[in-house]
């Protein structure tokens, strides 16, 4: 098959067909780490995650101290999402078609540019023909928001198709959790990072996110895995809409990626977190910034514990389990009138999520070939966006009818009942057994 990369050549094992012949365990951890082009991978998602957190901390600081406009702070988000949703057809037929090792590496040097031009836009003398005669504008940092959004259409499916060719199917499980682990520690981190490079001021910030683009870059350039070039194929409706035929054909697939796009879409509190901390919890901005991490650190901990531990049996019932979990901890979150136990409730839907984003992701990966993994990671990549921006929305407006309490207790209430609904829905997937080999129990 054009374009299929042999995970099984890195270890000097059978390809795929051959590795994914029953075991009773997948492979230790320790096993993980000595493969050096996956390490790499995850040294540069790191990197490249705690940079773009870093920049869009620091963008949405500068825009606000620039204009002062809630409106433009909402602007600086939609002109990221814009450009990835028109774009990822295209960026998913891009990266099944190109080494992608390289395209993430291009997208990180361009992130890169980004944040060296709004280093020099900071520290250049203001006699510019701008307002107040300043370089950094409002116009530049929306334009430059439109190019991250565009960069990350391909950067996204690439990355996400790049792990499944770096290890052994049995090892994916655990390589999926090691992953989010350190994507989840970096998200942490970043912000926390950059708002104390915020006291040396926004040029350090700008110039420090350059750094690690560009050493995440490097460490992506230096990626090799075995590649041969697909057959080039004109751009067609057919290929550009090859990920969304394959994954509707694939119950087990369409099953797991509507789930989260449901679930999401249903449970999300995000957007009324500041009502929360405000208003019912009584809590500063500190008790905001605590109620807005407790998911990150749930999700941290629990995507340790996947990567010593993986799930091995059972994996479609806990897949669904998981998304109810993650419905129940919104119910007592809602109803909660207590700051600790909201914190323990958004925590423990922190660590179900990740359940279900571990599984999800290794099923939908060794489910698809690999000539289609580009365009099927950047299906549900969008998916992924819509879910959460569309759940912002639905937030906002049900907490406009219902009051924000019921707002977030219906919000759970449902994805409890999609859980229930997909048991009955998707029967291949509640009775998948082992992820990699597709047995059912």
């Amino acid at each position: 098959m054009g374009g299929r990369a042999r995970p099984g050549a890195i270890l000097g094992r059978m390809p795929d067909s051959a590795s994914t012949t029953s075991a009773p365990r997948a492979s230790g951890f320790s096993e993980l780490t000595r493969l050096r082009p996956f390490m790499r991978l995850w040294g540069a998602r790191m990197l490249g995650t705690a940079a773009a957190q870093m920049l869009m901390v620091a963008i949405g600081w500068h825009m606000y101290e620039l204009t002062a406009s809630a409106w433009d702070l909402g602007l600086v988000g939609l002109y990221q999402f814009a450009p990835a949703l028109l774009l990822a057809l295209y960026a998913g037929h891009v990266v099944d078609r190109h080494h992608r090792g390289r395209i993430v590496a291009a997208c990180l040097a361009v992130q890169g540019l980004v944040a060296l031009v709004l280093w020099l836009a900071t520290v250049a003398p203001h006699t510019a023909p701008g307002p107040a005669g300043r370089w950094d504008s409002r116009a530049l940092l929306l334009g430059l928001s439109l190019v991250l959004g565009a960069v990350r259409a391909f950067q996204m499916p690439a990355q996400q198709s790049l792990t499944p060719v770096l290890v052994p199917p049995l090892m994916l499980p655990r390589a999926m959790a090691f992953s989010s682990a350190g994507q989840q520690a970096a998200i942490i981190g970043g912000p926390a990072i950059g708002g104390l490079l915020f006291v040396a001021g926004m040029a350090v910030v700008y110039a420090t996110c350059g750094v690690l683009f560009a050493l995440a870059g490097a460490l992506v350039a230096r990626l090799r895995y075995e590649h041969a070039p697909a057959p080039r194929e004109p751009v067609t409706l057919a290929t550009l809409f090859a990920g969304v035929e394959f994954i509707w054909r694939r119950k087990t697939v369409l099953g797991a990626v509507s789930l989260d796009l449901f679930a999401v879409l249903l449970g999300g509190a995000v957007a009324l977190l500041p009502i929360y901390a405000k208003d019912i919890l009584h809590t500063g901005p500190w008790g905001l910034g605590l109620l807005r991490g407790a998911p990150a650190v749930g999700a941290l901990v629990m995507s340790i514990a996947l990567t010593r531990r993986p799930v091995e049996r059972h994996v479609g019932r806990t897949l669904l389990a998981a998304v109810a979990l993650f419905g129940v901890c919104m119910v007592v979150f809602g109803l909660s009138r207590s700051f600790v136990a909201s914190l323990v409730a958004l925590a423990v839907s922190g660590g179900a999520d990740m359940v279900n984003v571990v599984i999800r992701q290794t099923l939908v990966q060794l489910e698809t070939p690999d000539a289609m993994r580009g365009r099927v990671s950047a299906v549900n990549s969008v998916f992924i966006g819509a879910s959460n921006q569309l759940g912002e929305f639905e937030s906002g407006a049900t907490a406009a009818l219902l009051g924000p309490v019921g707002s977030v207790v219906a919000g759970g209430i449902g994805t409890v009942l999609v859980a229930l609904a997909w048991l009955r829905l998707f029967p291949s997937l509640a009775r998948r057994d082992r992820i990699a080999t597709g047995t059912v129990a």
